[in-house]
């Protein structure tokens, strides 16, 4: 046996005590490591806060304890095909959570909808993640309902008539960006410039020249928040000053520490935000601060709410993998941070009349921007 094996198994051996209840498993596929690492990082800490509540005072899973099974793959296809072949042979696994980007979670979907597991891709915005099959469920609002209400916003709400639009050239990001341009059009916009870049690119002022010179009153971000950061920075040495607006994915602190000034004045939109004045709004947000001394955002609070989903899930419909995916198709008012209740539409597979709120980034922190503040 591998030496790292044998530690793993004696660590393992160690954590559970002789006549412990044995754990109920979920698998999470994500980013620990690699240009998305914050990503996993923030769910992490969500889904240790809610285990504290899960497995503390409300007693676990019937007396068993809920725990979760994390896999690093650096929000790569390649790695979470990998890791989906090794969770559906793991008959522990009563569910799979993630992966970050929807392209990682749909190279991985056929497996486990072939091996009765259900994808949880609480992430997972791309409107055809949950059309890969019945057991690919999500509690993140499809990219059909977030580009239209962030067209909106920029057309209706900003005033912006004459838009550039820059997106990442994934299948995420040109489907996001088609979406966008569809809706800023019907809404009365001009799309004067529509410049895709590669995930690995990092130099973006020929671009933002060219974006410069089409001469846009408002320049769309479809990024995640590393290469949304650059391409601020870059943006203001180039002289484009004019107003951005910022997919939801770019809602990270890391976008703030990597943008700096150059972040501040940028617009975008979230389904969380810290400062909502719900009462379980508010003491997630104290116990999430009291935990890490942090705020948490839209990725910790839904990895929060998805792990209070499971404990919810398995509670009421079993432990098992039917148990998981018949009880998606009937739970309702299920407890949220993000969306207050949950229940799912069994058609979509997604949270049914989910809403977003609007965001601008000032003096370094994200604001709820209110009309004619």
């Amino acid at each position: 046996m591998p030496f790292r094996l044998v530690v793993l198994v004696l660590l393992a051996l160690w954590a559970v005590p002789a006549g412990a209840a044995e754990p109920v498993v979920v698998g999470v596929s994500g980013p620990l490591t690699g240009p998305s690492a914050q990503y996993g990082a923030q769910w992490k800490k969500g889904f240790d806060l809610a285990l504290e509540a899960i497995n503390g005072a409300q007693g676990g899973i019937d007396g068993r304890p809920l725990a979760y099974d994390f896999e690093d793959s650096q929000n790569d296809p390649r790695q979470s095909v990998a890791i989906a072949q090794k969770f559906v042979n793991d008959p522990r696994i009563i569910m799979e959570l993630g992966d970050f980007s929807s392209p990682a979670s749909m190279a991985a979907s056929p497996i486990y909808q072939r091996a009765g597991l259900v994808q949880f891709g609480f992430t997972n915005s791309h409107p055809d993640f949950t059309k890969g099959g019945d057991y690919m469920w999500s509690n993140s609002i499809s990219q059909a309902d977030e580009m239209p209400h962030l067209a909106s916003f920029a057309v209706k709400e900003l005033g912006l008539k004459k838009l550039a639009v820059l997106h990442l050239n994934t299948d995420w990001g040109s489907t996001s960006a088609a979406i966008f341009v569809q809706a800023a059009k019907a809404d009365g916009a001009e799309i004067v410039a529509d410049e895709g870049y590669l995930p690995d690119e990092r130099d973006f002022r020929s671009t933002l020249t060219r974006v410069r010179d089409s001469g846009p009153d408002g320049v769309i971000l479809i990024s995640y928040y590393a290469d949304g950061a650059l391409i601020a920075r870059q943006a203001r040495s180039t002289g484009l000053k004019q107003t951005f607006v910022a997919v939801s994915s770019v809602y990270s602190p890391k976008f703030i520490e990597l943008g700096g000034d150059a972040v501040n004045g940028v617009y975008t939109d979230s389904t969380f935000a810290p400062t909502d004045p719900r009462p379980e709004v508010q003491q997630f947000v104290k116990a999430y601060r009291a935990k890490y001394e942090a705020d948490p955002d839209t990725f910790s609070a839904q990895a929060y709410d998805t792990m209070n989903l499971v404990a919810a899930l398995a509670r009421k419909y079993g432990p098992t993998r039917k148990g998981m995916h018949d009880g998606l198709m009937q739970i309702s008012d299920v407890p949220s941070v993000v969306y207050g209740r949950i229940k799912f539409d069994p058609q979509t597979r997604r949270v049914a009349g989910a809403r977003s709120v609007d965001l601008l980034v000032q003096n370094g922190v994200f604001t709820v921007w209110k009309p004619h503040s």
